[in-house]
């Protein structure tokens, strides 16, 4: 029997968004997960809003919504917001109701920019690694440090020399208007007399010869080996030594005893860096820079077969990048200040980290 095309809307709706999302979505462990690591942060989130005044987002909701920015590739905030008028599964995932309204984009901005002076964003990570270890899915012993370029918010145009106040000028610039014409040719550019005009912390940073120098920061992770889960993330300046000072600070300040070895790539064979980690107790797993004269790296490391095994652990930390680059569209940074450009990553790998945990939980 042919069912009759009917147009007129109902007017009361008896499903509850709970019922309308399939009990093997991928996002239900993830949305557990996320409730039992908010479920105590109320008193956290009462110090970051005003005791008068009108009622705020929740602090929750914020941040679910933000997972899901990273999570479904949201390009910006405003696509977000669109998508949590019409989508159920976002609004699910959110808590927000059939017949909550929709927010204004402006005052997810605004609200969500309190969440910037709480550190919330890494303790968010820090209480889904806790879930990690809880699981016993987290190596006490053997990790990898690396690092990926992360393009700033800036145009090589705003790249000025700076003034007698330190600041950049806009020494360069010709024509009018707001983007004025800004010619280089043969001029040096390096990034000590230089700063960008819209994005000072940048620096110009390129990751191998012969590619564009970019107004880039570094992304730093450490990883523990077992699974492949992100223990610790950080942003410093694109310096030549960041990824050596990354290294060290991240390495020597995690949790647990024992025998403890760290991978790193070949541009951290130095003598300096590898006695250091020897000093500390620690068993450096570099790869050979075969290339170079002050390589540090000899055979007592090299002649154990967990060297090996090591080393193969670039291709997983290599994959977190990826999975931050593609899917959280971190390649190029959507915001402005290191503050907020290390609070997105530090939650973007968060979320890694949960996705991580779904998919190890599934495949037990």
């Amino acid at each position: 029997m042919r069912g009759d095309d009917g147009q007129q809307g109902a007017m009361f709706s008896y499903s509850s968004p709970e019922q309308r999302v399939p009990a093997d979505h991928p996002l239900r462990p993830i949305r557990q997960m996320v409730d039992d690591v908010l479920r105590g942060w109320s008193p956290h989130f009462a110090v970051l809003d005003a005791r008068s005044g009108r009622p705020s987002i929740a602090p929750e909701k914020l941040l679910r919504a933000l997972l899901l920015q990273l999570r479904y590739s949201g390009r910006s905030e405003r696509q977000l917001i669109e998508q949590l008028d019409y989508n159920l599964l976002f609004r699910w995932f959110v808590g927000l109701n059939m017949d909550d309204p929709g927010w204004e984009p402006t005052v997810f901005t605004k609200n969500r920019d309190r969440l910037l002076t709480g550190h919330i964003a890494q303790g968010f990570f820090d209480h889904v690694l806790a879930q990690a270890y809880a699981r016993a899915l987290v190596s006490r012993e053997h990790f990898r440090v690396d690092g990926t370029l992360l393009k700033a918010w800036a145009r090589q145009q705003s790249f000025q020399p700076k003034a007698s106040d330190g600041l950049p000028s806009d020494e360069g610039a010709a024509g009018v208007g707001g983007n004025p014409h800004v010619t280089f040719r043969g001029q040096p550019r390096t990034t000590d007399p230089h700063a960008s005009t819209t994005e000072p912390p940048a620096r110009l940073y390129k990751k191998a010869p012969g590619q564009p120098a970019e107004l880039s920061y570094l992304g730093h992770v450490l990883m523990e080996n077992r699974h492949g889960l992100a223990v610790q993330a950080t942003v410093p300046p694109a310096t030549g030594t960041a990824e050596r000072e990354a290294a060290w600070a991240m390495a020597t300040t995690w949790p647990g005893s024992g025998p403890k070895t760290l991978a790193c790539d070949k541009g951290d064979d130095r003598r300096d860096f590898v006695a250091d980690l020897r000093d500390r107790g620690l068993t450096p797993h570099v790869t050979q820079n075969t290339s170079g004269r002050r390589r540090a790296i000899d055979g007592r490391p090299t002649r154990h077969a967990g060297y090996t095994a090591r080393r193969r652990g670039r291709k997983r930390i290599e994959e977190i990048f990826g999975w931050l680059k593609t899917v959280a569209l971190m390649r190029k940074q959507r915001h402005r200040g290191v503050a907020r450009v290390r609070w997105l990553v530090t939650l973007a790998v968060a979320l890694y980290n949960l996705v991580r945990i779904r998919n190890l939980a599934a495949a037990t």
